[in-house]
């Protein structure tokens, strides 16, 4: 059973930074072989992409408002993901999800299949 266990949201003030962590038990699949991603929802809003990092961690994506603000990375000896976000607006308020894929290498949002429970950012102005 694939786990995925999200920490390091929180409050914090616009301009703000916050670093999240995804701890990642993937059920007898290599670690490396799973390209990661984080998604976020807002309140009222659709699910979307933030990031993606291939399974060697050599590969990485980003969408939307989070470029040049956000940096997504990868830990395959501790089974690791981290999302790094630094210049926090209001608008990043959401909850953010850690996910997995089948997929050693993928950007494509159905691909990910795997979710966690969620951890909440919030950003103030």
């Amino acid at each position: 059973q694939v786990q995925l266990v999200e920490s390091g949201g929180g409050m914090v003030q616009a301009g703000g930074s916050l670093r999240l962590s995804c701890a990642a038990s993937l059920s007898g699949r290599i670690f490396s072989r799973s390209a990661m991603g984080w998604f976020r929802q807002a309140p009222g809003e659709e699910r979307e992409l933030v990031a993606t990092i291939s399974g060697s961690g050599g590969t990485t994506n980003y969408f939307g408002s989070v470029k040049g603000r956000f940096t997504i990375s990868r830990d395959n000896v501790k089974n690791m993901v981290y999302l790094q976000m630094n210049s926090l607006k209001p608008e990043d308020t959401a909850r953010y999800y850690c996910t997995a894929s089948l997929s050693i290498l993928t950007s494509q949002p159905a691909d990910f299949t795997s979710w966690g429970q969620g951890t909440q950012v919030t950003v103030s102005s």
